[in-house]
């Protein structure tokens, strides 16, 4: 995992000063969380990177900890202008502070791609949620075909620059698999769409059963 940490944080100031590359699927994926999101709820965000998404949804719940595993994301976003019901912590899903059954909400966007074991994420992620509490995601299915010949030429790069030093790890899956796993993990799928279409980036909203 220390690659992919180093990789992150020395990417990360860059990272937060990049503008959010499709900003009406964005939106789009916000407002969904929103319709889905209990009231007064205790969120756990993973892979919060430099922490925008935290702060916008801040209102709207009752605490987020918002987390990364790479420090230097944490620190980004720390320096951001804060919430008092946000908590900026380096961690991961493993985290043994994170208690079982302490979330209403668990969620991460466009990070299960970069999850080696994602099944086993998911899995943990059922056991820190209370009962009927929710996994809202969205991630990159690039598993999917006839995505182009960008898409097509970024697969056939990513082990040279990974084996560079350039790129992290990256699932290509597809949305079959990824709700398959989501389901074998425990939880019933409530709802899913595409933000944007193409290349699909999978939004599923689901309930631990």
């Amino acid at each position: 995992m220390k690659p992919n940490r180093d990789f992150w944080s020395k990417i990360a100031k860059k990272y937060a000063a990049s503008p959010i590359s499709n900003m009406d699927a964005y939106e789009a994926t916000l407002d969904r969380v929103l319709a889905h999101m209990p009231k007064g709820a205790r969120v756990l965000e993973l892979g919060c990177g430099t922490g925008g998404t935290a702060l916008r949804l801040a209102e709207h719940a009752h605490s987020i900890v918002a987390t990364d595993f790479a420090e230097g994301m944490i620190e980004q976003a720390k320096a951001r202008e804060g919430k008092q019901n946000v908590e900026f912590v380096c961690a991961d899903v493993f985290d043994p502070a994170f208690k079982d059954g302490s979330f209403d909400v668990v969620m991460g966007f466009n990070l299960f791609h970069l999850v080696e074991d994602a099944p086993r994420a998911y899995a943990r992620i059922h056991e820190l949620l209370a009962p009927g509490g929710l996994l809202i995601l969205k991630s990159p299915c690039l598993g999917e075909g006839s995505l182009g010949f960008k898409f097509g030429l970024m697969k056939r790069t990513i082990p040279l620059m990974q084996w560079m030093g350039k790129a992290p790890f990256v699932r290509f899956e597809t949305i079959a698999n990824l709700d398959a796993d989501i389901a074998r993990a425990g939880f019933d799928i409530v709802e899913t769409g595409n933000y944007p279409v193409r290349p699909p980036n999978h939004f599923v909203v689901a309930k631990r059963a």
